[in-house]
């Protein structure tokens, strides 16, 4: 009997990390065959050449698929994608998996997508149905959704957008969040241990904060991260851990502040290119306050119990924990929701902080239904018509 091929596509550090789990169950099926792609920031010296971890973790990467332009600019950005649809239309021909798994709302996923429907190859899609408001990342999410034939969701909200879009019931499945998996089954570094693998001193507060571009911003990241850096210096004894921004849109523009910054704060401050999943989570363990506006301050840091400042748009329409304060992109924002988060009040309010994205767990549910799921004629998708009245 031929094993089933699942071919799993990733494009930065922060998706391997959610997927680690999901690629780790279906390479010990003894029916299942792992396929893997990599793509965007992991193939950038740039940003690490994370590839490299995901050959340390025991992985076989069978294709490398080459898309980033040396330019962070919405030309850059398009002309990547064409690069990545070129590439992944040779990879998925050279491979020819049963199912193609995607995750999230990324470009270079929209140019996986892109090949794998013309190739006529069966899409599962991890995380559609969210929203954020501030990115082009949400029109890339609903696309790839359209283009996709099973769908993993983090909450049931959610479960019930994709179905609004038109998508099987029977096809959408919530099982939590992915990125949870790792809480679940990884040990932690205590503080002293974690401390020495970032070679650097937490302090009282500590701070960890990623900041991304929100691409549907005309030329705001420049003072956006000015006005996060300004609100940073009002709390002059706090240590500061910084984790890059992507490469999206004015991704480099960020880089290039934070490492001004921290060049002149270098006793209490260190950026990093790559935390890498083990460390990055360890710290929001360790962490007193996350601030940004990445996703990991809104589905991971609560089952910390740890505040999130979230700064800006990029998650709008996302749902939130009791434990995130939204603020706006100005310094007196800011300043004003680290000192709530910092409060006695607050701290207070984050011991009855539950998790909306479940619990973990959810890797192995995936795998099991890539496993299972019958592909005779899964191609041909109906368009599900749900009853709104207006």
């Amino acid at each position: 009997m031929n094993k089933r091929k699942i071919c799993v596509v990733t494009g930065t550090r922060a998706e391997y990390g959610l997927l680690y789990w999901l690629m780790k169950e279906i390479q010990s099926d003894p029916d299942l065959e792992l396929q893997i792609i990599a793509t965007g920031m992991h193939l950038s010296p740039e940003f690490g050449l994370t590839y490299k971890q995901i050959e340390e973790d025991g992985f076989v990467i069978n294709e490398k698929v080459e898309m980033l332009l040396s330019s962070d600019t919405p030309v850059g950005i398009a002309k990547s994608l064409g690069l990545g649809t070129i590439g992944f239309a040779d990879s998925l021909n050279r491979l020819k998996p049963d199912i193609i798994v995607l995750l999230g709302d990324r470009f270079e996923i929209l140019a996986a997508a892109q090949a794998a429907m013309i190739a006529r190859i069966p899409i599962a899609h991890i995380h559609g149905g969210e929203l954020t408001e501030g990115l082009i990342d949400e029109a890339i999410r609903h696309s790839v959704t359209k283009m996709s034939h099973l769908h993993f969701v983090a909450a049931e909200q959610y479960r019930n957008r994709v179905i609004q879009l038109g998508e099987d019931p029977k096809r959408v499945f919530n099982f939590g969040a992915i990125g949870l998996d790792y809480i679940q089954r990884l040990e932690l570094l205590d503080r002293e241990k974690f401390e020495k693998s970032i070679d650097f001193k937490l302090g009282s507060p500590t701070f960890l904060v990623t900041y991304h571009p929100v691409t549907l911003e005309n030329q705001t990241a420049e003072q956006n991260v000015l006005e996060l850096l300004k609100a940073l210096e009002n709390f002059p004894n706090a240590k500061i851990l910084f984790t890059k921004a992507n490469a999206d849109t004015d991704g480099r523009i960020i880089n290039q502040l934070l490492e001004e910054f921290v060049r002149k704060n270098k006793e209490r401050s260190k950026l990093f290119s790559s935390l890498g999943q083990l460390r990055y989570l360890s710290a929001l363990k360790h962490v007193d306050v996350i601030i940004g506006n990445s996703s990991s301050g809104i589905i991971e840091a609560p089952l910390f119990k740890k505040p999130t400042i979230n700064i800006g748009d990029r998650q709008k329409g996302r749902l939130k924990a009791k434990s995130i304060i939204d603020c706006g992109e100005k310094a007196e924002e800011i300043t004003n929701a680290i000192q709530i988060a910092l409060s006695q009040d607050f701290q207070k309010v984050l011991q009855q902080v539950t998790s909306l994205y479940g619990y973990g767990g959810t890797s192995k549910k995936i795998k099991e239904v890539l496993k299972k799921v019958d592909l005779h004629g899964i191609i041909k998708k109906h368009f599900f018509d749900v009853e709104v009245t207006i």
